[in-house]
């Protein structure tokens, strides 16, 4: 679970303006940290099947947040990708 704290620093350091908090930047680096979160949990969890559900679920959404990034401004995405640490 993210703390308000933990949000709102993930906010600023991804936001584009300074008013920003929708962007697919910033919905894409929340998403990545609740993925991570949850990707700790059910190593521990493995049986955890209910959780393992709204994860794939949070894989999928940031996986259409990217390609719409990717299809309107593709510098955007790099940036973002490389930021975040996603791709191998």
């Amino acid at each position: 679970m993210m703390l308000k704290d933990q949000k709102t620093a993930i906010i600023e350091a991804n936001r584009t303006h300074p008013t920003d908090t929708g962007s697919p930047e910033v919905q894409v680096a929340i998403l990545t940290e609740r993925i991570n979160q949850l990707t700790a949990h059910l190593k521990e969890h493995a049986h955890d099947n209910h959780s393992r559900r709204g994860l794939y679920k949070m894989i999928g959404k940031r996986r259409s947040l990217l390609d719409y990034l990717m299809k309107t401004d593709i510098e955007r995405y790099r940036a973002l990708i490389a930021k975040l640490g996603i791709r191998k």
